[in-house]
């Protein structure tokens, strides 16, 4: 069977195809089929926010048998992830063959795995994608961690968690952080738990167990109504500026670069949220920031992250 010529591949979270699709679109490349949640494109790859995982240098390869794909695997790299939509049995066997990635869960805090780790998949029977290189390193994207069940309000910690995993960065003990709209205080609750001194901001209360937390400190106000150029004239720098409130991202973007300007905050990490459509001029204006970090992580829902940390 004959295949397009693939030069890039980009794998959407389930559900989420389309913000990807339209993503690409924008950006001017092609995606000349799907393969599942995989777009594939004859374009060079770009960096694509909406995708858990960017296949950079796939190829395409027809195979004799199951030995052979395995040996072929082998032959390029140890470590390697499936993705299967199609095929399932056949891949799995094939994956029988090739050595053992952990997918251990996470205990955080700890960084990313730093092994590379390639992703191949079977487009027919007898023809393997395989792409050495690939933007995540974690199997399609997918970061597990041993959750907490009984700490946090919610699950809200876990895209924090993953976020800070992947930049192999997150607060010191005793370093200051301001989490903006943070009831019930999932990541106050988090960053808490790395010792790290927790102003929350929210005119709506924290959980009492959350708000009983050493270093934990609440202010009854909006995440919109605290004034950069006033923290820092008060207190100097935050370490961290963190929010996950909701609003219209435009509304997000225009108090994050109040921060900058300010310079009221060393790193920033934030949750820009979805309401209907997906709203990806905001989405670039906020990748256009000089050293914007921006990503739709695997622990989201419609909505990415966004950080700029201090060198």
């Amino acid at each position: 069977m004959s295949h397009p010529p693939i030069a890039a591949g980009y794998l959407a979270a389930e559900g989420f195809e389309r913000p990807l699709a339209e993503e690409l679109a924008r950006r001017g490349v092609t995606v000349a089929a799907w393969h599942g949640r995989l777009a594939l494109s004859p374009d060079p790859p770009v960096t694509a926010a909406w995708a858990l995982n960017t296949w950079r240098t796939p190829r395409v390869e027809t195979i004799a048998s199951i030995a052979d794909a395995a040996a072929r695997l082998r032959a390029v790299q140890r470590n390697w992830a499936a993705y299967a939509p199609l095929h399932h049995r056949r891949a799995t066997l094939i994956a029988a063959r090739l050595p053992h990635v952990s997918a251990k869960p996470i205990a955080f805090p700890a960084p990313a795995p730093t092994a590379p780790l390639g992703s191949w998949t079977l487009l027919d029977p007898t023809t393997l994608l395989a792409s050495r290189d690939c933007t995540s390193p974690f199997p399609n994207g997918e970061a597990r961690f041993v959750e907490d069940r009984t700490g946090p309000p919610s699950r809200a910690y876990l895209k924090l968690w993953e976020t800070l995993c992947l930049l192999r960065r997150w607060p010191a003990p005793g370093e200051t952080c301001l989490d903006l709209g943070a009831a019930p205080g999932g990541w106050t609750w988090a960053l808490a738990e790395l010792g790290a001194r927790v102003v929350a901001v929210d005119k709506a209360p924290l959980d009492p167990t959350v708000a009983a937390l050493p270093g934990v400190s609440a202010r009854r106000a909006s995440a919109f109504g605290l004034d950069p150029a006033a923290w820092r004239r008060e207190h100097g720098p935050a370490d961290w500026l963190f929010s996950d409130v909701i609003a219209y991202p435009a509304r997000l973007l225009r108090l994050v670069r109040a921060w900058i300007a300010a310079e009221a905050a060393r790193n920033i990490v934030c949750t820009l949220k979805f309401q209907g459509e997906t709203d990806h001029a905001a989405a670039e204006a906020f990748a256009a920031i000089p050293g914007a970090w921006l990503r739709h992580v695997w622990h989201n829902k419609h909505e990415l992250m966004f950080a700029r940390l201090a060198d």
